[in-house]
This record gives C-alpha cells, sequence and structure tokens, in this order.
C-alpha cells in the first residue's frame, strides 16, 4: 500500500509538471508573438493555429499531446518500478493523466489560465487506451469537416469519448472499470473548457475555418 501510494504522489507530480509546460506560449514569445493577446487569447493549438498557422499550431498540438502521454508513460513504468504487484496498474496512469490535463488547464505560472486541454487529453488517452483516441478522432473530423469549426469537432469528441469506452468495456477490448468514470471527467473538463466557445457558438461570433487543415 505504501508503494502504491508513492507511486500515485509521482504520478501526480510528475503529470502536473509536464502538463503544465506552455509550449504554445513559449514557440509564440520565442516568435515575438502575444498569443494571449490574439484571436480568443489562448495559448492552446487551435488559438496558435488561428493566429500564427498551421505549421506551429500543428507543432503546438503534437507538444501538448505528446505531455500527456509521457506523463502516463513515465506513470506506469515508475508504477512498475516502485509498486510491481499493484492490481491496478491503469490507476496510477490515470492519476497522471488527469494531473497533466490540470496541469495543462491549470498552469501555476500563469496564474491558473491555461489550454482547453484537447491535445493534452488526447496525449492522455493514446497512453492509456488508443484505439479510443482513434474513434474519437473519426468523430472531431467528421464534425469539424461538417461545421468548419474546431470548437464543435473538440466538443463532440469529448461528449463521444466516454460512449465509446463503455462500448470497449463492455467488449472487453478495454480493461479496467476506472478508465469509464475517467474518460467522463476529461469530457467534462473538455466540454466545461469550451463554454466560451459555446457561447460563441450560440450568438454566431464563433470564427469558422476558411480552409482545410492540410
Amino acid at each position: 500500500m505504501y508503494y502504491l501510494s508513492l507511486s500515485l504522489i509521482i504520478a501526480a507530480a510528475a503529470g502536473y509538471l509536464l502538463g503544465s509546460c506552455p509550449n504554445g506560449l513559449l514557440i509564440c514569445n520565442a516568435l515575438g508573438i502575444n498569443i494571449r493577446g490574439q484571436g480568443s487569447g489562448n495559448i492552446g493549438a487551435t488559438n496558435v493555429l488561428r493566429v500564427v498557422g498551421k505549421k506551429w499550431g500543428y507543432t503546438v498540438f503534437a507538444l501538448d499531446a505528446l505531455k500527456g502521454f509521457l506523463a502516463v508513460l513515465i506513470a506506469l513504468i515508475a508504477s512498475r518500478w516502485i509498486a510491481p504487484e499493484a492490481r491496478r496498474p491503469e490507476l496510477v496512469g490515470i492519476v497522471a493523466g488527469i494531473a497533466c490535463v490540470l496541469g495543462h488547464t491549470f498552469p501555476v505560472w500563469l496564474r491558473f489560465h491555461g489550454g482547453k486541454g484537447v491535445a493534452t487529453s488526447a496525449g492522455v488517452l493514446l497512453g492509456l487506451m488508443p484505439i479510443a483516441v482513434l474513434s474519437v478522432f473519426v468523430v472531431w473530423l467528421l464534425l469539424f469537416q461538417l461545421s468548419r469549426y474546431v470548437s464543435v469537432g473538440s466538443i463532440g469528441a469529448a461528449i463521444a469519448l466516454p460512449i465509446f469506452v463503455a462500448i470497449y468495456l463492455h467488449l472487453r477490448v478495454l480493461k479496467g472499470p476506472a478508465l469509464l468514470p475517467f474518460s467522463i471527467l476529461i469530457a467534462a473538463v473538455v466540454v466545461w473548457r469550451h463554454r466560451s466557445n459555446l457561447r460563441r457558438l450560440y450568438q454566431g461570433e464563433e470564427e469558422r475555418f476558411r480552409d482545410k487543415l492540410s
């Protein structure tokens, strides 16, 4: 029990520190761009894509996703080393994933004003349940192509996530009952962080992407 608790503490700390690295802000600062003063003011990949362009927007998305993936990977490796007999090793990965998303969304260095957690959540899910990532990506891509709103794709994919997880758990494609409440929590955080987008969509003020993401 002691070693499992130690694994959880390490996972939470490492996850939060990784998640709180503001890739979008650092890249834009290096380019001489105040990303927090342009577009939506968000430091995430979508606003970087809109303000700076596809090259850097995709780069920020990849780096933010990498944070989530590494948080889970480091936590699982540490768990196997510290508590090799733990019966629920996925719990350590889940704790790291939650901490990473929270670190990205509420970074202490930026007075708890970070990104919306979509890319980081994708990286976390890729580390824990890659089949779910593929499924929600298809949902995101379909909704984006139909609406031309990144926010619509992100919100729809987040809502679809626990549905896919429940199906895959039922089919025994995934293992670990804790994955379902975790996916619900991730979906709730992503949707909540998009509340300003929902307001702009309702008011008809959300900006569409005019060209294809290619």
